[in-house]
């Protein structure tokens, strides 16, 4: 049982590290223009590096945010929400409840925090055209992946019972 506990806690942490990663850093598309010139997109800002130095600016900065990023960009905190209250939540409920008991409410937020990543990379899938001289960036990839672990730890707590 304890080595079953530390599992879905180790799965946790990772996927609450994943989408804070994932939520941060600034690398969701990716643009190679020309040899030179590089661009990288995330939810917060826009990069582009030219020679030896990158600028960034803001998104929104020359044109408002349309709807769909503000909407993944809210999904995204969300998740990171979620998923850490869930932690807290699972710790307390360690030596809060009684023998015997289950890890509902924690499953509850583990799994909201799964259809919020969820929504958000779809969302941002569906809507985010690029031209085709790039790809999505490692931290869509790292959102995705958050995906699968949040809906496994937070099926495997909603079925646990406390020994």
């Amino acid at each position: 049982m304890k080595i079953l506990l530390l599992a879905i806690a180790i799965i946790h942490v990772a996927a609450l590290v994943l989408l804070f990663i994932a939520t941060i850093d600034n690398a969701w598309w990716y643009n190679n223009v020309v040899n030179v010139t590089s661009q990288s997109v995330d939810l917060w800002k826009k990069c582009t590096y030219v020679g030896t130095q990158w600028t960034c600016e803001s998104n929104g900065h020359n044109v408002p945010l349309s709807d769909w990023i503000q909407a993944v960009q809210a999904f995204m905190i969300l998740s990171v929400i979620f998923c850490s209250a869930s932690l807290i939540i699972f710790t307390a409920q360690l030596f809060r409840l009684e023998k015997g008991g289950m890890f509902h409410f924690t499953g509850a937020f583990q799994l909201l925090a799964c259809l919020c990543v969820m929504v958000a990379a779809s969302m941002y899938a569906a809507q985010f055209n690029y031209n085709s001289n790039g790809g999505y960036g490692y931290c869509f990839i790292l959102a995705w992946i958050a995906f699968p672990l949040t809906l496994i730890s937070g099926v495997l707590y909603c079925i646990l019972r406390k020994k």
